[in-house]
């Protein structure tokens, strides 16, 4: 468990040698920049802006054309074909593809150009369904929309508010103008709370009439048509299919280059890559014939980058000594089992360069906590195999879904673990198969336990719990300990941790033998007077140490009692942060209840059926032990992170450290070997 040690590191060479030096450092991904470390008025910066944009101006014409490709062209792929990571090219086939790499351009605009004559004519379809369903109410009108009568009549066509007949509407006319002599009037659709109408009369009375109309609420339709309503959709209909028929063109001409598919993403990821040089090139201070850079690199490493640099490059590279202020990055190196839990100390934040990783030991729980929690070697047993096979078969995965597919390895193991301890395999399903299908009536179980049955001596698992907690809480005030040495804090260690120590398990050593822990438990402890008095004396040193020592920062006497009594307060949030691991029981518990549940159940159904019971009864078994395993491995999850981000953490972490972050190539699609 280690932080790795970082060496800050100057470079100055030639500006004709700029470009060789800054590929081979992001080649080498290993050297963190500070661009802003080096503060001098004779030293300029360039002007990389309109180069940067253009790059990412191609780098985006580029997988917007995958895109393209993907939606109208896409490849067959597999549920679990994201898992294969980033295709590996050699550099020769790379170059191959950049070399050629303005044609392929032209080819992307191609399909842009094709992208916009599809997204045209999706427009124009819209369009055209907008008028039809626009035009339903009046398919029953033989005159255009448009239509304002002849050279005698007038003609008036709306909509009126209201679920109205046409009597109700004449009625309505005559009251508002009971003058008028003749008015025809048609009711052509009825909506829930609007009718469409049709009105005809005299010329010489529309003024009348449409004086009339609009104390009704009359109101002409929005879009007025030329044609009659049912030809004008007519003509829209065709159109529509026009349209489709261009679209189905135009697609057939996007997969026709659906080879340059791979191009586009290689050349997309260069693109990507020159960008981010060009990034840094804006940075990076320069004088008429010289640059300079300073970043920090693994300190196991900086000999070898400063040979390279000095012996390929003729620069001239110069180690720093770390500024007050500075603070170096955070990158973490565990052995090959504890890296993959990084991910869960980086989630919580990064220690800082010389604190303790506490990644190794909090593996090592992490694994153990949560295969009590899921604790069914059936379900144990299908993690293991599950992710065994995906890591086989997809070996070139992203490396964050790599580490959390191999913690889940080492969770499943530790989960058929548990499941034996327990006498857990898809909760009783042996039992129940025995019983329902074969006739077996033993008074014992099958799968007998290897150490007990949890629904048989819950509490006796509650106080192994609280016990598996109290140890890892000891830990975690152990390596607060250790890190009080490492800093030369004697006295902190004997007052914050050796104290507490002393008064933790002195309190432990009097309450185990009460009758209240016995009675709890169903276990009895009788220890001897000597013991019982060892238990007082280090409750009492420790409480008193605490006491007098706690707040010694302060030389107020009084104020320092007051802090030290207030520490000893502390103790209620020892007993809450114990109590905490009593999840360990419960969602053991609930796995194994939930399971069988899922076996009786199905048991129940399938009984006296024959064949077609067994079927019925794999099917229930199947789909119910898929639902609580999702459910308990989201639960086990959830729960082991709190018991390492809030109990454990807790009691000796501090975070803060900032991740190293190289200056490397970033890729989206392919990777270069």
């Amino acid at each position: 468990m280690a932080v790795v040690e970082m060496q800050k590191i100057s470079l100055a060479a030639l500006k004709t040698k700029r470009k060789a030096i800054l590929e081979k450092l992001q080649m080498l991904g290993i050297m963190q920049m500070e661009v802003d470390s080096i503060d001098d008025e004779e030293l300029m910066k360039m002007d990389t802006a309109e180069s940067r944009a253009t790059w990412d101006k191609h780098a985006e014409l580029c997988d917007q054309a995958a895109a393209i490709l993907d939606k109208y062209a896409p490849e067959k792929k597999g549920m679990l074909d994201s898992l294969k990571g980033k295709e590996l090219l050699t550099m020769e086939n790379a170059q191959e593809v950049i070399e050629r790499r303005h044609p392929c351009n032209k080819i992307a605009r191609k399909i842009l150009r094709y992208e916009k004559e599809i997204s045209d004519c999706n427009a124009n379809i819209a369009k055209d369904e907008n008028l039809i369903e626009s035009l339903v109410p009046w398919m029953a009108l033989d005159v255009p929309l448009s239509f304002e009568g002849t050279k005698k009549t007038a003609a008036f066509i709306g909509t009126l508010p209201g679920v109205l007949t046409e009597e109700q509407i004449l009625t309505g006319l005559r009251e508002k103008a009971p003058e008028l002599a003749a008015v025809d009037v048609k009711v052509l659709y009825t909506a829930s709370d609007s009718v469409n109408v049709f009105i005809l009369c005299l010329k010489e009375e529309a003024e009348t009439v449409e004086t009339a109309l609009r104390g009704l609420g009359f109101s002409r339709p929005p879009q007025l048509t030329l044609g009659k309503p049912e030809r004008v959709a007519e003509e829209a209909r065709k159109d529509i299919e026009e349209q489709k028929t261009k679209i189905a063109g135009v697609i057939e001409r996007v997969k026709v280059n659906a080879g340059s598919r791979e191009d586009f993403h290689i050349l997309g990821d260069y693109y990507r890559t020159r960008a981010e040089k060009y990034r840094l090139l804006g940075q990076i201070p320069q004088s008429q014939n010289a640059f300079f850079l300073t970043g920090w690199v693994p300190k196991d490493a900086a000999g070898a980058v400063k040979n390279l640099m000095e012996k390929d490059y003729g620069a001239v590279c110069e180690f720093e000594e770390k500024k007050e202020d500075e603070v170096e990055p955070t990158a973490l190196r565990n052995n090959k089992f504890s890296s993959v839990y990084e991910p869960i100390v980086a989630s919580y934040g990064l220690p800082q360069h010389g604190k303790v990783d506490p990644t190794t030991i909090m593996s090592f729980f992490y694994m153990f906590f949560f295969g009590m929690m899921l604790s069914d070697a059936g379900y144990g047993i299908v993690m293991v195999i599950g992710t065994a096979i995906v890591l086989k078969k997809y070996p070139r995965m992203g490396e964050g879904i790599k580490k959390m597919l191999t913690m889940f390895f080492w969770c499943g193991i530790s989960t058929t673990f548990w499941g034996f301890m327990y006498g857990g395999f898809f909760g009783d399903v042996i039992d129940v198969v025995a019983t329902t299908f074969l006739g077996y009536t033993g008074p014992t179980p099958i799968l007998k336990p290897i150490w007990f049955n949890p629904l048989d001596a819950p509490m006796k698992l509650l106080v192994y719990c609280m016990l598996f907690g109290l140890i890892h809480l000891f830990v975690g005030l152990g390596i607060k300990g250790y890190q009080y040495l490492k800093e030369g804090d004697v006295v902190g260690f004997v007052s914050d941790i050796i104290a507490w120590y002393a008064l933790l398990i002195g309190l432990i050593l009097i309450l185990l033998p009460t009758d209240l822990f016995g009675n709890i438990a169903q276990m009895h402890f009788e220890f001897p007077a000597a013991v019982n008095m060892l238990a007082k004396v280090l409750a009492a040193g420790g409480a008193i140490v605490i006491l007098l020592m706690s707040g010694r920062s302060n030389k107020n006497w009084g104020l320092r009692i007051a802090l030290g009594a207030y520490d000893i307060y502390g103790i209620t949030s020892w007993l809450s942060d114990v109590l905490s691991y009593s999840r360990l029981l419960a969602l053991g518990l609930a796995t194994g209840v939930i399971a069988q549940v899922i076996n009786t159940m199905a048991a129940m159904v399938a009984k006296n059926l024959g064949i077609v019971g067994i079927v019925i009864f794999i099917i229930i078994f199947i789909v119910g032990s898929i639902l609580n395993l999702a459910i308990n491995l989201l639960g086990a999850y959830v729960h082991t992170n709190r018991l390492q981000y809030v109990e454990f953490f807790g009691k000796f972490y501090d975070a803060g450290g900032e991740p190293f972050v190289p200056f490397e190539t970033k890729t989206k699609y392919v990777e270069i070997k």
